[in-house]
């Protein structure tokens, strides 16, 4: 059987990797196209890619970046950022990417995830739901980076996109993005509940045993970006990723809720 997907989740800006504690201030982490060489050599599951100021800013989706990236790397890849048309979407499949990620434009245009589903198929659409937990213990829905509040219920709005043919949803949790404190199990629970369709938890993973309980509380697949990159207590850029009898060995005690 094979293992849940375990994915490093790489931010651009300004054609440059950075990363970001909940959702702010980013850190520049090095040069794309050398970390995927980094990853190739150690075998990921995947990669995606998240352009952080294309729906903030409005800038252009870097197709020629993403035509650099497409060549270099060995696994399949994701690209989310910025996507507003099916020729967005179409440009960036002819160029090798597997999948792409609709954010912004899914939450405020549903119909577009509709025509995208239909154009290209289920499994070539992912969306991208960037959620807040209020301290009522309620969940928010945001869009544009986690900037934009969108005043619709998160659970409800994740069986919309499985109604409308969605092939996966990828959850960031705004609180604990960046943090290493652990997923927000009870957010994969609920999201888990709502919908059958596969789920992609990002968002606190710090150690071997957060990427587990992600996957034992329902995710399909787990996703993080510090654990992958940082090294140690100063936070040092290391590129790192698990070898396959890890995460075999830590995965093997896992009994899904």
């Amino acid at each position: 059987m094979a293992l849940p997907r375990c994915i490093p989740v790489l931010l651009l800006q300004d054609g440059a990797l950075v990363k970001t504690v909940q959702f702010q201030n980013p850190k520049y982490i090095g040069d794309p196209l050398n970390a995927i060489r980094i990853f190739n050599e150690k075998e990921v599951d995947e990669l995606v890619f998240l352009d952080l100021d294309a729906s903030v800013k409005g800038t252009p989706i870097p197709i020629r970046l993403l035509e650099e990236i497409a060549g270099e790397c060995f696994m399949p890849l994701s690209f989310g950022g910025g996507i507003k048309t099916i020729e967005d979407i179409r440009q960036i499949i002819q160029i090798g990417i597997e999948k792409v990620i609709i954010g912004t434009e899914a939450v405020e245009n549903p119909e577009f995830v509709k025509q995208a589903v239909t154009e290209f198929g289920s499994s070539s659409i992912c969306v991208s739901l960037d959620i807040q937990k209020k301290m009522s213990g309620e969940y928010e829905l945001y869009t544009r980076s986690g900037t934009k509040r969108i005043f619709q219920d998160p659970i409800e709005y994740a069986q919309v996109l499985e109604q409308l043919g969605v092939g996966e949803i990828l959850l960031h949790s705004i609180d604990r993005e960046g943090t290493g404190i652990g997923f927000d199990l009870e957010l994969i629970r609920a999201i888990r509940q709502a919908v059958k369709i596969p789920i992609i938890i990002s968002g606190g993973a710090g150690t071997m045993e957060h990427l587990c309980e992600g996957v034992e509380n329902g995710a399909s697949a787990v996703a993080a970006g510090s654990m992958f990159v940082f090294h140690g207590k100063h936070r040092a850029v290391l590129i790192s990723y698990p070898n396959q009898a890890s995460l075999k060995r830590i995965y093997s005690s896992i009994q899904r809720k």
